[in-house]
């Protein structure tokens, strides 16, 4: 019965994680970081106590169990007469619930409030067949304060951004923290300073329009008194003062809801923005430092004319009839050309 209670346990775990994954899986949900300022959590788990006392009630069923069968006056008797054992190790499926402020990106202060119950019972029949029932339950109701911290990427990530986080919690008791069996109950003192601590390890699986899904895996120490002994609730019990564990190793589901977001902008739009400055910086120095050169003219400078040289030897007719004619052009202007004269032939007489 109690294992067909664990194995449904898992498969529900096991739903629920395949639903996270088939959340991560989109695009749109990719797990970066927490970016809520307020946010509320509830947190179930599956819970190893550590609880050492187990060992007094064992031996209650064992002394019982060997009364009934001294009381056996035949065979046929001693074979109705059986019994269970109680489990070796206590596990329970405690359940926490709080809110949580992130003070600065990647700090995070949580106060919550959670609840443990661990039913273990055993059956055992006596000598006329007749069933006898044997239980003790474990109940607790811890109040906690705990300090979280995103782990920076470049330190430990399985991907872009700090999905890791690591929590640290302190732990008071409440009124409902007790162990009630068969044959009694402890109830524990609530100490004001605290009865514990716990460590945690997580990891951000899934965020989704303000949804972060954790797992976490952690454990305990919650340590609790009672001014009543074992002997009050168990057969044979010690007589000294009852002192137990309701801590232990965790396996977590963390699910938070953000209620306000960070005014600040994600840390990789900052990012981004911050390398896009710097490129623009250093497109704006290059256009600075390399000027534009002047532009060079590629068309030749026409070359003055020669003047004439007034005691030149001529060398030849053309050659000094085209000096005359370069140094006209340039220091004559240009006048209109006179038809020549006509030239009067004198009549025969």
């Amino acid at each position: 019965m109690r294992q067909a209670g664990f194995k449904s346990i898992l498969v529900l775990f096991a739903t629920l994680l395949c639903a996270t994954g088939a959340i991560a899986d989109d695009e749109e949900s990719k797990p970066t970081r927490d970016l809520s300022r307020l946010s509320v959590f509830a947190q179930p788990s599956i819970s190893f106590l550590s609880f050492d006392q187990r060992k007094y009630f064992q031996n209650a069923v064992d002394t019982i169990y060997a009364e009934f069968k001294s009381q056996a006056v035949d065979a046929e008797e001693s074979l109705y007469v059986a019994k269970q054992n109680f489990q070796k190790v206590n596990f329970c499926f405690p359940v926490t619930a709080g809110l949580q402020y992130q003070v600065t990106d990647g700090h995070f202060l949580s106060a919550g409030i959670g609840f443990i119950y661990d039913n273990e019972s055993v059956v055992l029949s006596d000598r006329k067949n007749k069933a006898h029932n044997y239980s003790y339950t474990i109940q607790g109701v811890p109040a906690f304060l705990e300090y979280r911290l995103a782990i920076p990427g470049n330190l430990i990530t399985l991907s872009n951004g700090g999905l890791f986080s690591v929590a640290v919690r302190w732990y008071w008791t409440l009124p409902g923290t007790e162990i009630y069996t068969t044959w009694g109950k402890l109830e524990a003192n609530n100490k004001p300073w605290g009865a514990g601590f716990g460590v945690s390890l997580g990891y951000l699986i899934a965020s989704w329009n303000g949804l972060n899904v954790f797992g976490d895996i952690g454990f305990s120490t919650i340590k609790v008194e009672s001014k009543e002994t074992f002997a009050d609730i168990v057969p044979d019990g010690p007589t000294e003062k009852a002192k137990w564990d309701i801590g232990g190793l965790q396996l977590q589901i963390r699910m938070s809801f953000g209620l306000i977001k960070m005014p600040t902008m994600k840390l990789e739009d900052a990012v981004a923005k911050g390398k896009d400055a710097k490129a623009s910086n250093a497109t704006a120095v290059a256009d600075t430092t390399a000027a534009p050169k002047p532009a060079t003219d590629t068309t030749a400078a026409p070359k003055p004319a020669e003047k004439p040289v007034e005691n030149a030897t001529p060398s030849s007719e053309a050659a000094e009839k085209n000096a005359g004619d370069a140094a006209g052009n340039e220091t004559a202007p240009a006048t209109t050309a006179e038809p020549p004269a006509e030239k009067i032939q004198p009549k025969a007489e």
